[in-house]
């Protein structure tokens, strides 16, 4: 048998692809750009590979000999002949890309094969169907990753990028973020919040975190569709959140009293107008990260993901047995790199430490993010929530009034810092703006006027 398997194309590409290289080390970097070792199917290819790319670490010659030498010393059961075969069958080191091409398409292919045949395993075996589909989420992203892995921007294929954008936002057209509705806030976050960025939420419990993000999630749901993750709230218990705002009846009563005629006229009406939004949440009580990318999946055309709240998202199987520090981190980075594969912000509320009622000052800061650092790392935005009356004497609060509500972006990756104040009717969990207005109406973007008021 020869040894230089030349009867399939796809094995004719990798050798090719390894005796260019035993040609030319030129090619080489624009190769490594491209392939790992693992994308070659036969083993004695794949060490040559493996020899090359030790040879150019350690800034050794590179050429036939010395990677036969290499390989030979790294344990491979490589022959002097089958070089001199490899070099015999390139037709030319000027294709070397072309043949890149074909060996990272059927690695690519090979790699599908193998997901398919675990999604048969796991359906054949019993698993549980989100399990399965879990598993094969995240391997996708996995595949889709790698296969992005050699497209090296180039400066001109960058600013074209930029200019694209910029095309975008002067036609008033720019799908770059994402906009809370509330203008106020919006302006702080030059927009709205980016396409995959990871946005948090954070205040101390019962400070309005939920509130604000369902008025959040219903604004944007208006014209595009939203995921609301909630492992707090049962359905029924977001959906009387959302009607008490609609309609000014508290959501304890919508839950638990008995209504009036014209109360349940408004009830049927709120849910009419609700049900036409484009608002999406989920009915179980735990979740992975992985859980909800197989949720945001299933929804097209998915613009924004909302998670209430961090600390319940239930970490990897794997990670359960280490420390919580270790395992939020894992969720943390988890979460921001869902945001960029989906290529949409996800908002993410979260819960403030303890420590921040033993202050004199009690509005939130930074370090009061509980568990890990990571948190702070990965968000692109940090925005605490603060309202004096939730530290006075509870006989003192009327809450049939409006609270200031204050909304401090601590941290924006991709511009300044600052806050604003809205109104926040606990009763009727509704928050409104406190009056902002830009001096032209015809200034405003089309994305600010989401919802009635600001």
């Amino acid at each position: 048998m020869p040894e230089v398997h030349s009867q399939r194309l796809d094995l004719m590409a990798e050798q090719s692809v390894i005796g260019a290289i035993l040609l030319t080390d030129r090619c080489l970097p624009d190769v490594e750009r491209e392939l790992r070792p693992t994308d070659f199917r036969l083993e004695r290819d794949r060490a040559l590979y493996e020899a090359a790319l030790a040879l150019e670490r350690d800034g050794d010659r590179i050429d036939s000999v010395t990677i036969l030498d290499r390989a030979q010393k790294m344990g491979a059961q490589v022959s002097r002949q089958y070089v001199l075969n490899l070099m015999e069958l390139t037709p030319t080191a000027a294709n070397v890309m072309e043949y890149v091409k074909l060996v990272k398409e059927e690695s690519l292919r090979a790699a599908l094969m193998e997901t398919a045949d675990r999604i048969r395993e796991g359906i054949v075996g019993r698993e549980s169907p989100s399990a399965v589909l879990s598993a094969a989420g995240q391997r996708l992203d996995d595949l889709a990753s790698q296969s992005s892995l050699g497209r090296l921007v180039t400066p001109a294929d960058g600013f074209l990028a930029f200019f694209r954008q910029r095309d975008a936002v002067e036609a008033g057209d720019a799908r770059g973020y994402v906009c809370t509705g509330y203008m106020a806030l919006d302006e702080l976050l030059g927009g709205g919040m980016l396409n995959s960025g990871l946005y948090l939420l954070a205040a101390r419990p019962g400070m309005g975190k939920t509130t604000l993000a369902l008025n959040i999630a219903d604004r944007v749901a208006q014209t595009d569709p939203v995921l609301f993750v909630s492992l707090e709230m049962d359905t029924e218990q977001l959906a009387a959140k959302r009607i008490s705002r609609e309609t000014g009846i508290s959501a304890n009563k919508l839950l638990m009293q008995p209504l009036t005629e014209l109360e349940e006229a408004k009830v049927s009406q709120a849910a009419k107008s609700l049900a036409s939004l484009a608002f999406y949440s989920n009915d179980a009580p735990t979740v992975t990260v992985d859980d909800i990318g197989t949720l945001a999946r299933s929804i097209g055309g998915l613009r924004l993901i909302v998670v209430d709240y961090f600390g319940k998202i239930l970490p990897p199987a794997a990670s359960r047995r280490v420390g919580r520090v270790e395992y939020t981190t894992e969720i943390s980075g988890a979460l921001k790199n869902l945001a960029r594969t989906l290529r949409l912000p996800i908002l993410t509320l979260c819960q403030l430490n303890r420590e921040v009622e033993g202050r004199q000052i009690k509005r939130p800061q930074l370090s009061d993010l509980r568990d890990t650092g990571a948190l702070e790392q990965d968000a692109d935005g940090v925005i605490f929530l603060y309202r004096e009356d939730y530290y006075a004497d509870r006989s003192t609060v009327d809450p049939s009034v409006p609270s200031l509500l204050e909304v401090d972006l601590a941290k924006n990756r991709h511009g300044g810092v600052g806050g604003c104040t809205l109104a926040f009717s606990m009763a009727s969990s509704r928050i409104t703006g406190m009056s902002y207005r830009r001096p032209k109406r015809e200034e405003i973007p089309e994305q600010f006027r989401l919802g009635e008021e600001f």
